[in-house]
């Protein structure tokens, strides 16, 4: 039985040693310039890394991972699982700014995980050469190009002594309440999770021979647990062949996705709703025409809100090219589990429910909460009241607490943290459960997501979820982009909490922005039954966002609060 994916590869690649692991589209589309390497390449590729590693006496120590969208990103971790050396996948800064944000993730990446090496691209590495002076944090730290350690490397490759309990990596969360930790997950977690994902998928032997090992299209980011722990890793686990392509590419022109799954016909492909809703944007005529989207078994969602809306109009308008409701598979994970926690059966539609103390609104269809699924295998969900340790009703929204195989070891070198998050315990009941901050309920064994504790807001008494919100604002009025809404909550003085409003529009809305404004609050205080404070118009691209594109809600009211904010037009009357 395999111990880690390091033996799972090494199979591959002595019995299909020329079938192609993954292949890269380097322009993001079909007819442009490809690269792709087989299993026998991969595996002497990882060997030459892990060599690498293993002469500098560094196993059990962290690499942080710096790389472009690429296929040297995958015989970098890889490279990393098969020499005991700790893997830490980081997003590279990029341009000549070095992109702020990147930066400082980057920086706190290496003080929080005592990074010991750097392995990137070498692009990404003469970058941060050049600004050496610049950053303090480098000092002491080897960094090189894995493209420049040689083939024959992988001669003096040693098999590391790994076990189940062994950290293959740390995770490091999105920061979307919080400053980001990192998540240690064992190589045990890891194989839980592949055959977690592989069962709830499909991924049979016979579904393989079916698609002709074409498993996966993905232009999900690898440096964030969906695009690397689903696509990649659950690639190798099964050897099968993965389709890849940069986000970039995606955001420039959404239809390369499309284009892609109609080209290669893989049976899985997914991300964030936002993805769903910029195919949707993006829809014309001419894209349908050429589509077909027939063999798209598995349209998996998550990361983000799904929303019915989303999932309904997706449906409708790709239907003609082929693609089928069934396909549609809703799922809920978070690093802390390694990735995937519920998910649905394949070839069954979502589910649709009212969300208990939701608002009037929940009655349309396109408002309801959707079912992400039952608990995967060996895993226990249970709703609870996190004051009172209590396991609640069914039907009736609490934190999501969750146990199982999946379930990280802890935040690297944070005992209190680990404490509180990892090992949360009910009343008369001996079991260890990881505390999410997500809040949902469950009905016939389903977990349906209703949003973020920390992001909760109570007005008047009442709970209100911020996507609620931020879903009436977006379907009010067809200026506002799809999932770049903020719903936070402020202090209204003798009024109490009040609701504020921060929405993208493009800024030729300026002249409409009032009118729009209007039928914001108008559609708020008809579903909600709210008063809306402030509603805010901004530039496209300026709400605060997590690396997996999650709205960071905390830091929008900060902005909002500093009159911090885009703009688009006169500013707000605060």
């Amino acid at each position: 039985m395999a111990r880690s994916l390091v033996d799972l590869l090494t199979t591959h690649a002595s019995q299909q040693p020329e079938r192609t692991a993954y292949r890269y589209l380097v322009t993001g589309d079909c007819d442009g310039e490809i690269q792709d390497i087989s299993y026998g390449r991969l595996a002497r590729r990882c060997r030459a890394v892990a060599a690498w590693l293993q002469e500098r006496g560094i196993a059990g120590s962290r690499a942080l991972l710096l790389y472009p969208p690429g296929l040297e990103f995958i015989s970098g971790y890889l490279g990393c699982l098969s020499a005991g050396v700790v893997a830490v996948p980081g997003l590279p800064p990029q341009g000549r700014s070095q992109n702020h944000r990147a930066l400082t993730r980057m920086k706190r990446l290496i003080a929080d995980a005592d990074a010991k090496v750097i392995l990137g691209g070498r692009e990404v590495l003469a970058a941060l050469a050049a600004q050496a002076e610049h950053l303090p944090e480098l000092d002491g730290i080897t960094c090189v190009a894995t493209e420049d350690i040689p083939d024959e490397a992988a001669d003096s490759w040693r098999e590391p002594d790994l076990t189940a309990d062994s950290v293959a990596f740390l995770q490091y969360t999105s920061g979307s309440t919080s400053a980001p930790r990192g998540v240690m997950v064992t190589h045990g977690n890891l194989l839980d999770n592949q055959r977690a994902i592989t069962e709830r998928m499909g991924h049979t032997p016979d579904t393989l021979a079916e698609y002709e090992h074409e498993l996966f299209v993905s232009w999900l980011p690898v440096y964030h647990d969906m695009g690397l722990i689903g696509p990649v890793l659950n690639t190798v686990h099964l050897g099968a062949t993965a389709t890849l392509f940069s986000p970039l590419h995606f955001l420039q022109r959404p239809a390369r996705w499309l284009t892609a799954l109609s080209h290669y016909r893989p049976h899985t492909s997914g991300g964030p709703n936002f993805a769903y809703e910029l195919c949707l944007k993006h829809a014309t005529p001419e894209l349908l025409d050429g589509l077909d989207l027939s063999r798209w078994k598995v349209a998996f969602n998550g990361a983000e809100p799904v929303r019915a809306a989303t999932l309904r109009r997706f449906t409708e308008t790709f239907a003609p090219a082929g693609f089928r409701r069934e396909a549609l598979y809703p799922c809920y994970g978070l690093a802390e589990a390694t990735l995937i926690v519920t998910g649905g059966s394949v070839d069954t539609p979502p589910t649709l429910a009212a969300a208990p103390g939701s608002g009037p609104h929940v009655g349309a269809a396109d408002a309801a909460a959707v079912g992400s699924g039952r608990p995967i295998p060996g895993t226990t969900v249970v709703i609870a009241d996190p004051e009172r340790r209590e396991e609640l009703p069914e039907g009736e929204v609490g934190e999501i607490w969750v146990s199982g195989a999946g379930v990280a070891k802890g935040y690297w070198r944070n005992a209190l943290a680990t404490r509180e998050t990892f090992r949360a315990t009910l009343k008369d009941r001996p079991d260890r459960f990881l505390r999410t901050g997500d809040l949902g309920f469950l009905r016939e064994g389903e977990l349906f997501v209703t949003g973020r504790l920390k992001d909760l807001m109570v007005i008047d008494g009442r709970n209100h979820y911020p996507q609620d919100l931020e879903l009436s604002a977006e379907m009010s009025h067809g200026a506002l982009r799809p999932g770049c809404t903020a719903a936070f909550s402020v202090d209204g003085g003798v009024e109490g909490e009040q609701p504020v409003i921060v929405a993208e529009t493009a800024p030729d809305a300026a002249a409409d922005s009032e009118r729009i404004t209007e039928v914001i609050r108008s559609a708020i205080g008809e579903a909600h039954g709210l008063a809306v404070r402030d509603v805010v118009l901004v530039h496209p691209g300026t709400i605060p966002k997590t690396s997996s594109g999650k709205i960071q809600r905390h830091a929008s009211r900060a902005a909002y609060l500093a009159d911090a904010l885009a703009v688009v037009g006169a500013p707000a009357a605060r």
